[in-house]
């Protein structure tokens, strides 16, 4: 009960804090980071504080689970492009 309690006062503090700084430099930020699909530009606002808000809390309440997480994801990833590279290498001889 005391990690569920935690991670929702984490979780307020987070999204209260990214919602009122979204244009003081979290917008720009992220929007630096994502790919142009995903570029926030001002009306996913809610969304993106609620995403952001939930990996916040969540990392400071279970970070070996986010870091398994980011590896196993890192993991797929190099797999897919080294993949993905042999298959066009394949295909195009």
């Amino acid at each position: 009960m005391t990690i569920l309690l935690i991670w929702v006062i984490a979780f307020a503090l987070i999204l209260y804090f990214t919602y009122a700084r979204w244009d003081k430099g979290i917008s720009q930020g992220l929007d630096k980071v994502l790919p142009g699909v995903l570029k926030s530009h001002g009306e996913n606002r809610l969304m993106w504080s609620v995403v952001l808000a939930i990996l916040g809390a969540t990392t400071l309440v279970r970070p070996v689970d986010i870091l398994l997480v980011v590896l196993l994801l890192a993991i797929i990833g190099i797999i897919a492009v080294k993949l993905a590279t042999w298959l066009s290498g394949k295909f195009t001889h």
